[in-house]
């Protein structure tokens, strides 16, 4: 019987789900691997969770820690210890780890320090603003891992300008295009988000907000949602609330400066995502994962945050980035780029096929 080459994954949060669900059924077909999932729960809600690996066709993981919130310092340390006890139980041959979250970090802290080899996916992004937790855990993650998969050029260029060996980096594209591809038509045929909310197309912004920077700031957080208000006085606001953005609304006047026309949604699963994204007029958002899907569907984004790690998008026309603070203008920003096209034919983040290229580089190498 042919022994298969055992990797751990580690993920916990909603942009993992997506990205591992593809390049866990690209490992499959190989027939190379034995993949073992580990759950961290740093998103434990439901829709956040649960729903995403069903409709995702994720393996079921076979480890679930369970660490739900709590400060950086609190969750990371307890995600340390039961990633640690895992790692030694399982001894893989590798460790694989995504993007730029806390589970990231802890994956690979912990692989590192047990001599393990760790694979970054979704390497080398920046958005030169250190006061993110994620750019400090995107930047920790690249150092410490043996492979490193990066989504587009300018990703590989900045990983050699930090002196990462040239041999570790791999231009493999963006395993989230090749989720879009392969969810976008199993949307149409199972969401029916569009008409249970009786929604029209393009006739409503789509907005998402849930980075620390915007929810632990009262006066960012409350501006907005001032410029939501704003917005919705020309067109309905749906906004699928984040648990720790819920939270924080209810510390400031237990969210009643909220307007009639924000339609608040419970977090909202893949396929239902999918739909709200490719039908507005607008999409408003702090998520690194939404500004590209927004480019996916080419559908005009705005971006809540003073930089990004996605500067592609920007460059071509198909993502703005506003200050919210100044809500006149930033209402203005929004409504203004309804109807805003970028470059069409453009394509930074390969062609959809980046899990196969993960798979094939993790079969040589090991």
């Amino acid at each position: 019987m042919k022994k298969l080459i055992k990797i751990a994954t580690i993920i916990g949060a909603r942009p993992q789900f997506v990205k591992a669900a593809v390049v866990s059924k690209a490992l499959k077909h190989t027939d190379k691997f034995n993949e073992i999932i580990l759950h961290t729960g740093q998103h434990y809600d439901e829709n956040l969770s649960n729903v995403f690996f069903e409709q995702l066709e994720i393996p079921a993981a076979q480890y679930h820690l369970g660490v739900g919130s709590g400060s950086h310092a609190v969750q990371t340390a307890r995600m340390l210890e039961g990633i640690e006890s895992v790692l030694l139980q399982e001894r893989p041959q590798l460790v694989l780890v995504y993007g730029d979250t806390n589970s990231t970090l802890a994956g690979a802290l912990v692989a590192s320090k047990l001599k393990l080899p760790v694979a970054h996916v979704e390497a080398g992004l920046r958005s030169r603003n250190r006061d993110m937790p994620e750019e400090i855990n995107r930047i920790v993650a690249d150092h410490l891992s043996t492979l490193l998969f990066a989504p587009t050029k300018g990703a590989v260029a900045q990983l050699h300008s930090e002196g990462i060996a040239p041999n570790s980096i791999h231009l493999s594209g963006d395993v989230m295009y090749d989720a879009a591809l392969q969810f976008a038509e199993k949307s149409e045929s199972k969401s029916q988000i569009l008409t249970e909310l009786q929604l029209k197309d393009s006739t409503y912004a789509l907005c998402t907000v849930h980075r620390a920077e915007n929810t632990d700031n009262e006066l960012r957080l409350r501006a907005i949602f001032e410029v939501l208000s704003e917005v919705s006085k020309t067109m309905p606001v749906v906004l699928p609330l984040h648990p720790r953005t819920r939270n924080s609304l209810q510390h400031i006047d237990n969210g009643r400066f909220l307007a009639d026309g924000i339609r608040i949604l419970p977090p909202a699963g893949y396929l239902d995502m999918i739909a709200l994204q490719k039908n507005a007029a607008v999409i408003v958002t702090d998520s690194g994962g939404v500004q590209k899907e927004a480019f996916f569907y080419r559908i005009p984004c705005v971006t809540l945050r003073n930089e990004t790690e996605w500067p592609e998008l920007v460059e071509l026309g198909w993502n703005k980035l506003i200050d919210p603070t100044d809500v006149s203008i930033a209402a203005q920003s929004i409504l203004g780029s309804i109807g805003r096209l970028g470059i069409r034919d453009a394509q930074p983040y390969g062609g959809g096929n980046a899990a196969n290229r993960i798979a094939d580089v993790l079969a040589e190498c090991l």
